[in-house]
């Protein structure tokens, strides 16, 4: 157990038995050097700072009230690397408590100073992404993640699903293979959240646009990169754009925004600009609205809170979108919460930590919930299928408000899906509560 110098609560985390070590010195130490290369000039300059105003926004802080799970604390530990203060050993544990939702990016001066959100930020994502990956470089793993990266290669997708059956949710929908727009489904979507993709492939055969499915989908490999297994995303990663070359395709729609991250933040990395375009779903049906080649008529009367996923708004920008096609269901009352607000929220979905911490992801969802419980509304809508999956689960334990995807609402309001038994459900949960 190791004293961070200037990190309140780094000397309270005991050895997490979920970490696993080889004991292999060398390999330790030659990652750390790597990471120190890296990463010390960046960590000293979070440090000599020393603003912190990192922590609050931080859904994991807000849980532990601990410094040492806040960008400023990981920044100071490899700091504290650098100088031999620390081994990676004794750190990598504590790299498991973030989301990488990007809160702490935004809300740092070092950020705010450069006068453009998005594009000229602290690179925290990346620091966490790095630390993760150098211990399993040296044989350091936590056994939850180590066991989900094995099961994920033996099965190329996340939920131990069928490999046959990735596609399985659009068997009645006669949806071709391959073309110029390929619909990518997150597994999630394709193995337990189906009716995301399905009203999807609905909504965008109602305006036009032909789309097909890859031959032989695979795990983005983002959440692997994300825990540290860069060998395994890289495999992940050349396998899909084979396919997609294969399939001649100019363009990748995608339903869930880890997916999204992943094609236009990390295999640019890997494979520099590989010539295909790719959108989120939220974009293409917000102009395919605007364009009026995608009506929604059909009155949907719920009142709505939307929860921005934290890989559209506060890692990509992107809010405007999901709010246009909420506001233009009719019967529909959204009350937001703005999209800055939310920079301190999240589902607690991202990053592994379900995986690794289990009760500490909860806890993050119901702050979620409980942000939303004010509002009044019948239902948490969101563009998310994990962060959907996870507030739902966690709201099911307390009969919290129901949550949904908004292409099922949009097609719903297309005419596509029928509402009633759905919104029957919501009256049902309205006049059950308290």
């Amino acid at each position: 157990m190791t004293r961070i110098p200037d990190v309140e609560g780094s000397d309270l985390v005991p050895r997490d038995p979920d970490v696993l070590s080889i004991g292999d010195r060398a390999a330790a130490e030659a990652a750390t050097a790597k990471l120190a290369e890296g990463y010390e000039d960046r960590a000293w300059g979070c440090m000599t700072s020393r603003h912190k105003f990192c922590r609050e926004p931080c859904p994991v802080y807000q849980v532990t009230r601990n410094e040492q799970h806040t960008s400023y604390g990981f920044h100071a530990t490899v700091a504290a690397m650098s100088r031999g203060l620390v081994d990676l050993e004794d750190a990598y544990e504590q790299y498991a408590y973030c989301t990488q939702c990007g809160a702490c990016e935004l809300r740092c001066p070092n950020t705010l100073f450069t006068g453009d959100f998005y594009r000229n930020r602290t690179q925290l994502v990346q620091l966490v992404k790095a630390v993760r990956a150098a211990g399993v470089e040296a044989g350091i793993e936590r056994a939850s993640w180590k066991q989900w990266n094995a099961d994920t290669v033996t099965f190329r997708n996340e939920m131990q699903g069928d490999p046959a059956q990735v596609a399985g949710w659009a068997d009645d929908l006669d949806l071709p293979r391959g073309g110029e727009t390929i619909l990518f489904c997150d597994c999630m979507a394709a193995y337990r959240q189906t009716k995301v993709p399905r009203a999807v492939s609905l909504l965008l055969r109602e305006a036009g646009v032909e789309v097909g499915l890859m031959n032989d989908q695979w795990c983005c490999g983002g959440p692997a990169l994300e825990m540290g297994y860069v060998d395994i995303y890289e495999e992940f990663a050349r396998h899909n754009l084979e396919d997609w070359r294969k399939a001649g395709a100019r363009r990748v729609v995608t339903l869930d925004p880890h997916d999204y991250i992943t094609f236009v933040e990390d295999y640019p990395r890997l494979f520099g600009d590989y010539g295909i375009e790719v959108l989120h779903v939220t974009d293409l049906l917000a102009e395919l609205i605007e364009e009026g080649k995608l009506r929604l008529e059909r009155p949907v009367p719920v009142s709505v809170t939307y929860h921005d996923p934290c890989r559209l708004n506060k890692r990509r920008g992107i809010w405007e979108s999901p709010r246009k096609i909420l506001r233009a269901i009719p019967g529909l009352e959204l009350r937001d919460v703005d999209h800055v607000t939310q920079w301190a929220m999240c589902s607690g979905a991202g990053g592994g930590l379900p995986l690794a911490l289990p009760d500490v992801a909860a806890k993050v969802a119901r702050n979620r919930l409980d942000a939303a419980a004010p509002l009044g509304v019948d239902v948490l809508a969101s563009a998310c299928v994990w962060a959907e999956d996870h507030l739902e689960r966690v709201a099911a334990s307390d009969g919290s408000m129901p949550v949904v995807d908004i292409t099922v609402l949009a097609a719903m309001s297309a005419g596509l899906l029928d509402p009633d038994p759905w919104l029957a459900e919501v009256r049902r949960h309205r006049e059950a509560a308290p």
